[in-house]
């Protein structure tokens, strides 16, 4: 077997056995961390096949290095994100290596203001604690509404919604330079706006954490 094809070998075997145990639904499922290791490694060792039997070796093996602590460290963020945002209706949605965190309007803000309630201080307070303590990430905070309304006024309050959101994280020790805010008005529905239950769903903050590149 020539030195690409071990390389490759590795990379599969790794893939492959990249098998964890689910603590939310106790099921048998690919590791993220495992997986997008083994999958930078063969990306890696492909490349690397064009080159010398020594560079494949340390295209696979390198690469697959950086893609698991990658996706190791998001893994361990998003476990302490859900851990502490349970019961609280801020949903965790893993999306490759980003965690995007959705905070629905009804628990953030009373209707029509863009002021935070203060019963979702707590829930912020904990998302800083994890924010602090992961710290090799950036975000983006990123405020919706419903078509209700002009387009105007819709963009503005989207806009102070996330500046609330983000301010207040600041309170808590999240640094400014990490964050960009923006505000998308009613451009980025999630739901059928001709409908309560819809717009409820399109009124909502976003908050994507993505690993420092």
């Amino acid at each position: 077997m020539s030195i690409h094809q071990k390389s490759l070998a590795v990379a599969f075997s790794a893939l492959l056995t990249a098998c964890t145990t689910n603590p939310y639904t106790g099921e048998q499922q690919a590791s993220k961390a495992a997986t997008y290791g083994a999958g930078a490694a063969v990306v890696c060792a492909l490349i690397g096949a064009t080159e010398s039997s020594k560079r494949a070796r340390n295209a696979a093996l390198g690469c697959g290095i950086v893609g698991a602590g990658v996706g190791a460290y998001m893994d361990a963020q998003e476990a302490k994100l859900r851990e502490q945002l349970q019961g609280t209706g801020v949903s965790v949605i893993r999306e490759g290596n980003n965690i995007r965190l959705v905070m629905p309007g009804n628990i953030t803000f009373e209707t029509d203001k863009s002021n935070l309630r203060s019963s979702f201080y707590s829930v912020l307070n904990s998302v800083s604690l994890v924010l602090a303590q992961y710290n090799d990430t950036t975000m983006r905070v990123t405020g919706h509404t419903d078509s209700t309304g002009s387009d105007q006024y819709n963009q503005q309050l989207s806009e102070q919604r996330a500046q609330s959101v983000a301010s207040y994280l600041v309170t808590q020790g999240v640094t400014r330079e990490r964050m960009y805010v923006e505000g998308m008005g009613e451009t980025l529905h999630v739901a059928d706006n001709s409908t309560p239950e819809g717009r409820a769903a399109n009124r909502r903050v976003e908050l994507f954490i993505l690993p420092k590149a």
